[in-house]
């Protein structure tokens, strides 16, 4: 039990961690990824998401992909900006198929795995079996995932039925600001591989 609740708290902490503020951003973007709040989309969304991260945390944790952390970084941060312009220059359009950005998503969830994946590698050390430590780690990011998109969801749910903004008001000004956010991260750590 004391090693469930290491791995799991690890997970869950390192998710909700304010240094790890580009995986926050990115969950926070999936819930406005729609016209409107569609609980069961983004029920959709998330879980592709989590197929994405999951299979490249595995796979790197054994050390089948290996790609140096500074490109990782720049990718994660491409993500963000992506995911935060279509969310900004898509506000009036419902598109006839939500395959696309479910499919978007789980690309970008395997980048975010790569993320995840280099703290876990460095505290398991020369353990010999991962697939436990491994297991309750992602249960911990997947419960971060759900406290993120759940605060998310709810202080929206506030600005829209108190204080009477509009769902897309709220989707551009989000978006936006973390579209300009995720630009200065793809140019500072783009800048970090010609140091």
């Amino acid at each position: 039990m004391a090693n469930f609740w290491l791995w799991f708290t690890t997970g869950l902490t390192h998710i909700l961690d304010i240094n790890g503020y580009d995986h926050i951003l990115y969950v926070s973007l999936l819930v406005f990824c729609f016209k409107s709040l569609q609980f069961k989309q983004l029920l959709i969304l998330i879980s592709a998401f989590t197929i994405g991260h999951t299979s490249t945390l595995a796979l790197s944790t054994y050390n089948f992909i290996v790609i140096p952390q500074v490109y990782i970084e720049i990718l994660i941060s491409l993500s963000i900006l992506i995911t935060a312009l279509i969310n900004s220059l898509n506000s009036n359009k419902e598109p006839k198929s939500h395959l696309f950005i479910f499919g978007l998503t789980t690309v970008f969830g395997l980048i975010h795995g790569l993320g995840f994946s280099y703290l876990l590698k460095n505290m398991l050390g020369k353990e010999e079996t991962i697939i436990l430590p491994l297991l309750f780690f992602n249960l911990g990011l997947e419960i971060g995932q759900i406290i993120i998109v759940s605060v998310i969801l709810i202080i929206t749910i506030i600005l829209i039925n108190y204080l009477k903004i509009k769902y897309k008001t709220i989707k551009i000004t989000i978006s936006s600001c973390i579209a300009l956010l995720a630009f200065y991260l793809v140019i500072s750590r783009s800048l970090d591989l010609f140091n």
